[in-house]
């Protein structure tokens, strides 16, 4: 089975956390928190920053770390390291999700991909 390690970012604005809808791969219309694939010799940070800024135009500042989540999907693992993050410059144009929203992070009925579900508790839990 397939071990695919990213980084995600839960970027905090005015007591709401930003999530993105995905528009392409097998989870697609699901929403998630952003962030992608580490590239060689980057440290978490500096992924999340570099992924943020290609999908959205814009500079984040990491708060702190929050979690890593693991779970097992059908077609491959996912190790997901998780930030606390918020915005320090720009202005959000997508690139590579169909929709952005700032909620409440107790909002439910959200159809979150399965491993954000897990980080959403998490988060949930620690504030």
């Amino acid at each position: 089975m397939k071990k695919i390690r990213v980084v995600a970012a839960i970027i905090e604005k005015d007591d709401k956390i930003l999530i993105a809808r995905r528009n392409h791969g097998e989870l697609e219309g699901f929403w998630e928190f952003p962030g992608g694939k580490y590239e060689e010799g980057e440290t978490g940070e500096q992924a999340i920053k570099r992924e943020i800024e290609e999908e959205f135009d814009v500079k984040i500042k990491v708060n702190e770390y929050l979690c890593t989540i693991e779970h097992q999907y059908d077609s491959f693992y996912l190790i997901m390291d998780c930030y606390i993050c918020s915005l320090e410059e720009g202005h959000m144009v997508l690139h590579d999700h169909s929709a952005i929203r700032w909620i409440n992070p107790k909002e439910e009925g959200i159809d979150w991909v399965p491993a954000d579900r897990k980080v959403i508790k998490e988060y949930n839990e620690y504030k």
